[in-house]
């Protein structure tokens, strides 16, 4: 099986610290700005004067998760495939911003893959041999898909309501897990694999 490489751990490490700052930057740049109300893709609107910023933190957010993809081998490659979707995904939600009023048809599409997906790579990641990483074995791999899924389809629900006063703060509680599932993952598995090396 083959090891997570360096780039993989730093994209992890970098991962969920730049998707938090991002979007709080972003926000308090952002007049009038309320982050329990309102999505994050609205910091990254054309007509926002943290457009520019915000989709920054997009476009590296994706790469991460692309580098972590790739870089992650331990990983059942459909999982890892799954990954770097969901991190083109990103860089489409963000070629096609939302509007602050309406919606864009294209960035509800890559943005709700992008959460189906980062709900459900660790299920296509799992590994049955026995020399495998626990984590990404099937007891832990199902437990931590169906926790992701659950909030995702809370969002998701929350999200499709006109009448939801609660948006903003759902999807920052979901994509920060996302970003931390990745980001444990990975350093549980790469930190067991050196422990091993050296004993």
């Amino acid at each position: 099986m083959k090891p997570i490489s360096k780039v993989a751990v730093v994209a992890a490490i970098i991962g969920p610290i730049q998707s938090v700052l991002g979007w709080a930057i972003s926000g308090a740049l952002t007049p009038g700005y309320d982050a329990g109300r309102q999505t994050i893709s609205e910091l990254a609107s054309l007509d926002a004067p943290t457009h520019v910023l915000q989709s920054s933190f997009f476009i590296l957010g994706g790469t991460l998760t692309i580098l972590a993809a790739i870089f992650a081998r331990t990983f059942a490659m459909p999982g890892r495939l799954a990954l770097f979707i969901s991190g083109l995904c990103t860089y489409g939600l963000t070629i096609f911003p939302t509007p602050l009023i309406g919606h864009s048809a294209m960035h509800l599409l890559f943005a709700i893959t992008s959460f189906v997906l980062s709900a459900g790579w660790l299920l296509a990641a799992m590994r049955f041999r026995k020399d495998a990483p626990e984590i990404i074995r099937p007891k832990w791999a199902i437990l931590q898909t169906a926790y992701q899924a659950a909030i995702a389809i809370i969002f998701l629900i929350v999200w499709s309501d006109p009448l939801a006063t609660n948006i903003g703060i759902w999807e920052r509680v979901v994509t920060t897990s996302q970003a931390l599932q990745v980001s444990v993952v990975v350093l549980v598995i790469y930190y067991g694999q050196r422990k091993r090396q050296l004993s």
